[in-house]
């Protein structure tokens, strides 16, 4: 139920919007309009500026970031932003720190579960779910596409892996921090943790 779990959040995130007045609760919520990859994008977008890998952005960069991906934030507010993530005053911020302020916060349970699915999808125990590690794991023979003779197997479980992975760079492969910032999105839109933990072992029968 991700597609709807992901209108939900959109529908949710857009009301909110109208009535907060918090710079970066304005921009988690411009991104969680987007649905449960919409931070992960925002990342991704750091990631191609970030031309001398330093992991970090200074402010025409990030305002230049914001820009890229269309978001409604003019100078100032940016500006505000930016100074609470920068909190050294070094005039660099690093966006690593930037996105996990930024995801929806998850509670202790929540992380706990994702973790637990994230372990027994990585059946190699490298921190990264692969086609490989999902062999075992996940069927494809259930999915239409399968069945109907459209895709082999591989092109099952590397649509699955793009799920997870971010938009803009898919690599078939599936980090930890990917695979808790696509949960961040959908668990925003779950008011329970009691239902978000049933709905994980569920989804991946813990």
């Amino acid at each position: 139920g991700t597609a709807r779990h992901d209108r939900e959040m959109a529908i949710q995130a857009k009301k909110k919007l109208s009535k907060t007045t918090d710079p970066v609760e304005r921009l988690r919520l411009q991104c969680l309009a987007r649905g449960s990859a919409g931070i992960k994008g925002l990342g991704r977008v750091f990631r191609i500026m970030d031309d001398d890998n330093s992991r970090t952005l200074d402010f025409k960069e990030f305002m230049k970031g914001l820009n890229d991906y269309a978001m409604m934030i003019d100078k100032e507010e940016a500006q505000e932003i930016f100074q609470i993530f920068d909190k050294d005053g070094s005039g660099t911020i690093d966006f690593d720190e930037f996105l996990v302020t930024l995801r929806p916060p998850m509670s202790k349970a929540r992380k706990e579960i994702v973790m637990q699915a994230f372990k027994k999808l990585d059946k190699t125990g490298d921190g990264v779910i692969t086609i490989e590690d999902l062999r075992g794991v996940y069927n494809a023979k259930h999915h239409p596409k399968y069945q109907n003779g459209d895709w082999t197997e591989d092109q099952v479980f590397r649509a699955f892996l793009d799920n997870f992975d971010s938009p803009y760079d898919k690599d078939g492969k599936v980090t930890t921090e990917e695979f808790m910032n696509y949960y961040a999105g959908v668990s925003a839109s779950i008011d329970t943790d009691v239902y978000f933990i049933i709905m994980m072992k569920n989804a991946w029968k813990l």
